[in-house]
């Protein structure tokens, strides 16, 4: 893509908590900082990613289906340490380019879900390469909010935006659900477990402690936490059976979203007011 349109995405991107419009509204996408090979500089792209599960995303070197890998692959084969912006959380990762069966089956799965890919790949005769971007440990990613509540509310946003991905796909979607969107649905179920099972431990705890009378409140919040988990599993066991088929898959998805959505506004409703009065 022109360098004048990248930055334009970019800066609607990060000015928007990563979304943005034109022929990339509703994609899932990220910012990729890499490394110039020859310069040295820092270079952000913008590019669309597949979930793969909570330890990764997948990106593909595509280029259009151009006859050389684009600059961003280029740089990350040199220097394999990245940055990464989802919109929500800014953090470290290292690049892993995918060989052999486990870049096919990876490319697969994202041809399945969007033949997009696939024409990309018709057009040349290079093999399109698929990079893991694994975050590196050493402390939570950073949140760009200006305070606890607006940090809050941001992740809560990416989990509504996910769910509504994840609907939409699977209303569009064949007679049979593809493998990809099935990682979809298992990523977004893993993450949100994390972001449960994080604030049991950590955030509801110190509220509860400086914060009695958020007794009822809390105690409220940890049983939705236990019903949403119930119904995580239910959906998992849905998308475990071989036949699982997309108005079942979607049935489920939509009952999960909708304790979902009554939590998330729930939780807001209540705590964003005591985390931005208690900002230091």
């Amino acid at each position: 893509m022109p360098i004048d349109f990248n930055q334009q995405i970019i800066e609607e991107f990060r000015a928007n908590a990563g979304r943005v419009g034109g022929p990339f509204a509703g994609a899932r996408l990220l910012l990729l900082t890499t490394t110039g090979a020859r310069s040295g500089a820092p270079h952000t792209t913008p590019l669309g990613y597949l979930p793969d599960g909570g330890e990764q995303v997948l990106v593909i070197a595509s280029a259009g289906g151009a006859p050389r890998h684009p600059d961003w692959f280029r740089n990350l084969t040199a220097d394999p340490r990245v940055t990464v912006e989802n919109g929500v959380f800014t953090y470290e990762a290292r690049a892993v380019v995918l060989g052999g069966a486990e870049r096919d089956q990876a490319f697969a799965r994202a041809a399945e879900a969007d033949p997009g890919w696939a024409d990309y790949q018709a057009k040349t005769a290079r093999v399109l390469p698929v990079v893991a971007l694994r975050q590196v440990t050493g402390g939570p990613p950073n949140i760009s909010a200006p305070s606890w509540g607006a940090a809050l509310k941001l992740v809560h946003d990416g989990f509504r935006h996910e769910f509504a991905l994840i609907r939409k796909e699977i209303a569009e979607s064949g007679p049979g659900l593809g493998a990809q969107l099935r990682v979809n649905c298992l990523t977004l179920c893993q993450g949100l477990h994390f972001h449960h099972t994080g604030e049991d431990a950590g955030m509801f705890a110190v509220l509860g402690s400086r914060n009695p009378e958020l007794a009822p409140t809390l105690d409220r919040l940890n049983r939705e936490h236990e019903r949403i988990a119930a119904l995580m599993a239910e959906l998992r066991d849905v998308l475990s059976a071989g036949d699982a088929d997309p108005p079942r898959v979607l049935a489920e998805v939509e009952r999960l979203t909708e304790e979902v959505e009554s939590h998330l506004a729930y939780e807001e409703e209540q705590l964003i007011p005591i985390l931005d009065a208690t900002q230091p």
